[in-house]
C-alpha cells in the first residue's frame, strides 16, 4: 500500500519585512504620518530622521506596534512604526481607490478595404461618430491584400477623407501611415466641455 503525504499549506511570505526578520541593519530612517502620535504615546520627542533600529524597535515594543520596512533598498532603510495588519488594510484601500479612479479608455476598430463604396463608408463613419461620443478611441485601418497594396494611396485618402467628416468628434493622434498590409490611423475623442 503505497504512503499519502499530506501537504503543509503554504505560508504566504509577508510583503514587508517588519519587527525581527529585518536583520542586519543598524541604523533606520523613520517616517510615517503617525509621529506626532507616538511621541506623544511615549513622551519623547521624535521627528522623522535617521535613528539606531534597536531604539525603533524599542519604541514599537512599547506601544505594542510593529516596525515595517518600507523601503529596504534605500541607505539607511526606510521604516514606520503601525500596527501591520492595519498598515495593508490601509494600503489596498488606497490601491483600490487609485484603480478606481483611473480612467479605462476603449479602443474600436473600423476595418475598410482599398475600394470601399460611398454606401460603407457612410455605414461606417456613423458608427465612429457614436463610438467618439462614447468617449472610445477608434483606430481605423485600411486593409491591402495582395497586389491591393499598389492602391495606397486610394487608402491614404480614404482615411484622410474620413477624419474629415469627424473633425467635429474627435482628433487624430496622428495621419495615416502604412504598418505592413495596413495603413492606420487613431482617433481620439473630443473633450466634454
Amino acid at each position: 500500500m503505497a504512503k499519502v503525504f499530506q501537504r503543509k499549506p503554504l505560508q504566504k511570505e509577508p510583503e514587508f519585512r517588519i519587527n525581527e526578520f529585518i536583520r542586519g541593519v543598524l541604523d533606520v530612517r523613520l517616517v510615517g504620518d503617525n509621529l506626532e502620535e507616538i511621541a506623544t504615546k511615549l513622551g519623547e520627542e521624535i521627528k522623522p530622521d535617521v535613528y539606531p533600529f534597536r531604539k525603533v524597535m524599542q519604541w514599537a515594543e512599547k506601544l505594542e506596534f510593529d516596525v515595517i520596512e518600507i523601503t529596504p533598498n534605500a541607505n539607511p532603510p526606510v521604516v514606520r512604526i503601525a500596527d501591520y495588519n492595519k498598515f495593508l488594510y490601509q494600503r489596498k484601500k488606497r490601491e483600490k481607490e487609485i484603480k478606481a479612479n483611473t480612467v479605462k479608455t476603449e479602443i474600436k476598430e473600423i476595418r475598410f478595404g482599398p475600394t470601399t463604396d460611398t454606401h460603407d463608408f457612410d455605414f461606417k463613419l456613423r458608427h465612429a461618430q457614436k463610438f467618439l461620443q462614447d468617449a472610445c478611441k477608434v483606430k481605423a485601418y485600411v486593409q491591402f491584400k495582395g497586389r491591393a497594396i499598389l492602391f495606397k494611396d486610394k487608402g491614404e485618402i480614404l482615411l484622410l477623407n474620413f477624419l474629415k467628416e469627424l473633425e467635429d468628434y474627435g482628433t487624430p493622434e496622428s495621419f495615416p501611415k502604412l504598418e505592413g498590409k495596413r495603413m492606420i490611423v487613431f482617433i481620439a475623442p473630443k473633450k466634454k466641455k
